[in-house]
């Protein structure tokens, strides 16, 4: 299909013009076969694997104390990538590797919970910027995205859609299988396949593990897609949630590293600056960066929480070198099918830098650390040394761990301005067409280079209008210019970087950047950027970063700085969005508010409803009621639940009788039930909380109604003031995920009878004489809604 005119998608489908005949009989009748779509000749498999989270120095393959072996392998017989760079965040390098576009220009300034209403940072990436799926689609290749997909807007996250930006069908991924949102529990994960509900099949206990399940859908799909059409090539895109938090890992997993890590941080990165050189990842004069003084030193960590600290980065390794053995099995099954060498494979070892975001000294629960960070102490973490990794932790690892896995470079994920958080260590691997193997290419490249390389190895021209919209040029280059000539003048000179007002610029070795923010302080940031201090590398001689020219050099770094505003300008970076807590509340940052009002009604069967699309009870009165039907045999199971065993509440009968579950941060948890059983037959049963006000975060008083009457008490001393969870969701009839409550479990604890409707008030509307809701409130509810 050489001659098919691919710059305007969807192709236009051509009538043939012939002689046209009365029946089939006539021997003047004849139209030419039917062709089905393909790409030019020679196009290549393409699979792309984007981790998560992980430093430029955490794999074996990039000098790490992580093995991973697989990634090993393709390096071997492929290309390492030493200069490779990201957004520093999640959602903005997903959007810019999938599109080819800079993440402001997608409007994916940040992640998509802190969306405003600027360009910028709306988290709606334009029609003008069509992703590479949709192009590889519309040019006869099959695609699929599995994992983890954090680019649709939290205002559009509801299994009701719209789907616009999912990955199916917006995204152009004809098969999606994985989560939506920024991590998910490797135990209990919240799934979608396509765009509906779906649960893992089994527990931990049972051998379940979000990373095996992602692998053996990958495999299971690219078999079926051979199996069925083997001429024609596909697109697939595997991006796990390992290794974000929380890092969960098998326990044998983790005795492989017992040990290796009593020496702490600071010796782990001299170790690791010492193999990188050793490898060649770095060029032999490169300097060490110091520590910043915000991180403490490993040995002025108390002796008592240092196997803790160990033990934290013990898991992680797991969970990396776990990562990486599941990613081989994906690979494992191309050579099965004899297509491995035809396929043009992207392992990218991190969509950012290491993460800091687990606080000075780690935690068991990510929620504490802004929820409850006076409970989140060394104490608490050497009394739960062992739940880390396990169903029973939600579990991050210390910021020196962080910082030592992007040795030999400053700072971590979220910081844009400095390596740390912006260099990956990526393999290309391509043997039917790379003619070079187990060499290092320094040429500096971005995310959004990925793009315009699949679109030239496939011989498929940029497409000028998809889908009757004019597109905006890609902004990246095409790496394959380097793929068998090590010493080709690299092609990307210049690239901005922005994240959370943490800036940098990049022009032909030279940078110019300037930190802002802290990940792991969560309060009292600035937000005054201009205050904020520049610094100037020429990494032309400086590979690291090391040596800041910024008082010998001012007015090369105000050239930069120039530069900078200018490419800012140019990409929808400003007006810059210095503010944090704010970008949260959807009404105070401007994006769309899913639920309008004081009240929400839902009904039997609704489920895995993310936080964001269910009214918020956090921090005032609010009233949850529902009318059930309670079978003969009596009543048990989840009526209504929110949040899971990182925190939040469910309303359920235990043993005959209603009661009463709220769960902060998995550290308390408050009980209040009733005495009486529920009698068969259908009722209506309520709990009102009484919020003490006085901020956020405080408690409250419950009572408990059976149609009206009240039939248990109690009290709630702590709430959570901001998130329930990250990833657990609300249900009705049932409590997916890891449970709420101790007093059932993840699984079986359906309602045993029927749940009509649940109707959530919050504030004024929470209050009721009657504490009942008759037919005619329930109407004039709904007709509040039109």
């Amino acid at each position: 299909m050489t001659d098919v005119p691919r710059q305007v998608l969807p192709i236009p489908d051509v009538r043939p013009v012939s002689l046209t005949t009365y029946t089939t009989k006539d021997p003047d009748t004849k139209f030419p076969p039917i062709t089905p779509l393909r790409p030019p000749a020679g196009a290549p498999n393409v699979l792309v694997i984007l981790l998560d989270d992980v430093g430029f120095g955490a794999s074996s393959a990039f000098g790490g104390p992580c093995a991973t072996p697989t990634a090993e392998r393709l390096a071997a017989s492929g290309l390492k990538y030493n200069r490779f760079h990201t957004t520093a965040l999640c959602s903005p390098t997903r959007a810019a590797l999938l599109s080819g576009r800079n993440h402001h220009a997608v409007g994916m300034g940040a992640i998509t919970e802190m969306a405003t209403s600027a360009p910028g940072y709306n988290s709606l990436r334009p029609n003008t910027c069509a992703p590479l799926a949709e192009i590889l689609r519309l040019n006869g290749y099959s695609t699929a995205q599995i994992g983890k997909c954090h680019e649709v807007p939290v205002f559009e996250s509801s299994p009701i859609g719209p789907f616009d930006h999912w990955p199916h069908p917006g995204g152009g991924f004809e098969y999606f299988y994985g989560f939506i949102g920024g991590e998910n529990n490797q135990w209990y994960p919240a799934l979608y396949e396509q765009t509906t509900p779906v649960e893992p099949w089994g527990t931990p206990e049972e051998g379940y593990h979000l990373m095996g399940d992602l692998a053996d859908h990958t495999i299971s799909w690219i078999r079926q897609q051979k199996s069925m059409a083997p001429d024609k090539p596909f697109f697939t895109y595997l991006a796990p949630g390992a290794t974000h938090a929380p890092h969960h890992v098998p326990e044998e997993w983790i005795a492989k590293y017992k040990g290796r890590f009593d020496a702490g941080w600071d010796a782990l990165r001299d170790e690791m600056f010492a193999r990188q050189k050793a490898l060649g990842v770095i060029p032999e004069d490169t300097v060490l960066t110091a520590r910043p003084g915000e991180i403490p030193a490993w040995d002025d960590q108390p002796e008592e929480l240092k196997p803790v600290l160990a033990r934290q980065m013990e898991v992680y390794a797991a969970f990396l070198e776990y990562a990486d053995h599941h990613v081989g099995r994906v690979i494992d099954s191309l050579d099965d099918l004899g297509i491995l060498d035809d396929t043009l494979v992207y392992y990218i070892i991190g969509d950012n830098g290491a993460s800091g975001e687990g606080t000075l000294i780690g935690t068991t629960n990510e929620i504490m650390v802004s929820e409850a960070p006076d409970l989140s102490t060394p104490e608490w973490l050497i009394d739960r040394i062992d739940d880390l990794g396990s169903p029973r932790a939600y579990n991050h690892y210390a910021v020196g761990w962080a910082h030592a896995m992007d040795t030999p470079y400053q700072w971590t994920k979220q910081i844009a301005s400095h390596f740390g958080g912006t260099r990956n260590g990526t393999i290309v691997h391509w043997p039917s067409r790379i003619e070079s193997a187990g060499e290092v290419r320094e040429q500096f490249h971005h995310v959004i280079d990925v793009v315009p390389t699949v679109l030239e190895a496939a011989g498929i021209p940029f497409p000028t209008a998809v889908n009757g919209v004019q597109q905006e040029p890609l902004h990246g280059v095409s790496m394959a210019y380097s793929f068998d000539d090590e010493k080709a003048a690299e092609r990307h000179e210049t690239q901005y970087f922005e994240m959370m007002c943490n800036r940098g610029i990049y022009h032909k070795g030279w940078t110019a950047v300037t930190k802002h923010a802290t990940p792991w302080e969560f309060s009292g940031r600035s937000e005054d950027v201009d205050a904020d201090v520049w610094e100037l590398y020429d990494t032309n001689v400086d590979w690291s970063q090391s040596n800041d020219l910024a008082a010998e050099m001012p007015d090369k770094l105000k050239s930069l700085q120039r530069l900078f505003e200018l490419e800012a300008g140019k990409y929808n970076v400003f007006p810059l969005e210095p503010r944090f807590a704010e970008r949260f509340n959807a009404d105070l940052a401007g994006r769309p508010n899913p639920v309008v009002g004081n009240t929400q009604m839902l009904f039997g069967g609704m489920r895995r409803l993310q936080e964001n699309v269910v009214i918020n009870i956090r921090n005032k009165s609010h009233a949850v009621t529902a009318e059930i039907t309670v079978p003969d045999a009596g009543a048990s199971g989840v009526i209504i639940a929110q949040g899971g065993s990182t925190g939040g509440w469910s309303l359920y009968a235990l043993d005959g009788k209603l009661r009463y579950a709220y769960n902060f941060t998995g550290a308390r948890y408050y009980y209040v039930g009733a005495e009486a059983d529920l009698p068969a037959g259908t009722h209506q049963v309520r709990m009102e909380f009484a919020y003490d006000g006085g901020g956020i975060g405080k408690g409250g008083d419950v009572t408990l109604y059976v149609d009206g009457a009240p039939v248990g008490s109690g009290r709630v001393e702590r709430t959570h003031w901001g998130i329930f969870s990250m990833d657990e969701t609300t249900e009705v009839g049932s409590d997916a995920g890891a449970p709420v409550s101790e007093e059932y479990g993840p699984s079986g604890n359906d309602f045993a009878g029927k749940v009509a409707w649940v109707q959530l008030d919050i504030d004024e509307a929470a209050e009721d004489l009657d504490h009942l809701i008759s037919p005619e409130e329930r109407f004039r509810v709904a007709m509040a809604k039109q």
